[in-house]
């Protein structure tokens, strides 16, 4: 017996643009040092939500197919993650320091005014000890790094297992 998903036929996988991992090894390991120092100190339900928000907003399709299966096998439920592309709206499921966290996100990854506005940047203050801040920018610089390799070089989501990388 089959179900209706397996009758299903779904669109054509496309293939990434370019293996830039194979053709810039040294860039790659570079990228998964930087991204290791990062999360130092950070707590990984956090990181995860950061990831993703991030991911969304770059639409990075790879990064949020692994983010979102990292964060499911951190223990973050799936209410959270759904919730997430809609948080302004969702505050209720998420702690005052992961809106601060989230906003600060959104901050640094659409920098489009120009600049993280300084109420966006206190309020993270306020629920983050210095170096924590510290970790956090890094975490959402590296993640808006990764996304950008992933969405020029079309990286194919879907074949991600959680802690591949990590």
């Amino acid at each position: 017996m089959t179900t209706a998903q397996e009758n299903t036929e779904y669109a054509a996988e496309q293939a990434p643009r370019l293996a830039w991992t194979q053709h810039a090894p040294e860039v790659y390991k570079a990228m998964v040092r930087l991204d290791a120092a990062a999360r130092q100190g950070l707590d990984p339900k956090l990181y995860e939500l950061v990831k993703i928000r991030a991911s969304q907003l770059n639409h990075c399709a790879f990064c949020l197919d692994m983010h979102t299966k990292d964060a499911l096998a951190a223990g973050e439920s799936v209410e959270r993650i759904v919730q997430l592309s809609a948080w302004e709206e969702s505050r209720h499921f998420y702690t005052e320091k992961e809106l601060a966290a989230i906003e600060l996100t959104e901050a640094v990854t659409v920098l489009t005014d120009g600049f993280v506005p300084d109420e966006v940047y206190e309020t993270a203050a306020k629920h983050f000890e210095e170096a924590e801040l510290a970790q956090l920018i890094a975490a959402i610089a590296v993640i808006n790094t990764w996304n950008r390799f992933g969405v020029a070089t079309r990286m194919t989501p879907g074949h991600y297992q959680p802690g591949q990388h990590g």
